[in-house]
């Protein structure tokens, strides 16, 4: 119980230390650092999703090269499907540049 005490205490003065930093005006300096966290968003927002997409396209081809190797029979749907979700993961990469356009304008 003592433990769980000292946790929170520790939470509550942190909280209390970082107030007076929430509370500071912003100024011209502001101006500055807030291009930079737009370039910065704008580039972990599309690097995140590009890596992402390129991971669940991957994992999607190989799924299918299995299927095809196992039932060759199924080629045809198989390579359907397959297409049709790699062109739905590409969209949400689209719309991750679309989206970090939007944070730069």
């Amino acid at each position: 119980m003592s433990r769980k005490f000292a946790i929170m205490a520790l939470v509550l003065v942190a909280i209390a230390v970082a107030a007076p930093a929430m509370a500071q005006d912003h100024g011209a300096a502001d101006e500055a650092s807030k291009d930079w966290w737009q370039y910065g968003s704008a580039a972990f927002a599309i690097g995140i999703a590009a890596a992402f997409g390129a991971l669940g396209q991957a994992k999607g081809l190989a799924a299918a090269c299995e299927a095809i190797g196992r039932n060759p029979g199924a080629v045809g749907p198989i390579r359907i499907t397959m297409i049709i979700g790699l062109a739905l993961i590409e969209s949400l990469v689209i719309y991750a540049l679309i989206i970090s356009f939007l944070i730069l304008a």
